[in-house]
């Protein structure tokens, strides 16, 4: 998804728990994003200096035109599959399937793990 040449970026996950409805999350992560000096383009998944996605949200299937969980291209993207598999090697994704039959399907390329 997106533009291939892009700069090195890094990438990470985390479980987050929360009683803000999944719309409301999704705008306080754009809030954040404003916060740090994001600026949206036209351009669609191109260099940005931040970028949080909501990739799941419980157990729930969202489609509404500003959001659809579990984030899309989630079952694709090495980097996300191999830290959210980090943080939760369990995790069944709604409509996608178990993490790990996921990650089996997506070879790492040229992804690598920061310590």
């Amino acid at each position: 998804m997106g533009p291939q040449d892009q700069p090195d970026y890094v990438n990470a996950v985390m479980c987050v728990a929360t009683k803000l409805p999944p719309i409301d999350l999704l705008h306080c992560l754009q809030r954040i994003e404003n916060n740090h000096g994001r600026v949206r383009k036209a351009e669609r998944w191109g260099a940005r200096t931040l970028d949080l996605d909501m990739l799941i949200y419980d157990d729930q299937l969202i489609n509404i035109p500003e959001l659809i969980v579990p984030h899309p291209g989630l079952a694709e993207r090495a980097f996300v599959l191999y830290p959210l598999f980090e943080i939760a090697p369990q995790l069944m994704i709604p409509g996608k399937g178990n993490i790990a039959d996921l990650l089996a399907q997506c070879p790492m390329n040229e992804l690598r793990r920061l310590d």
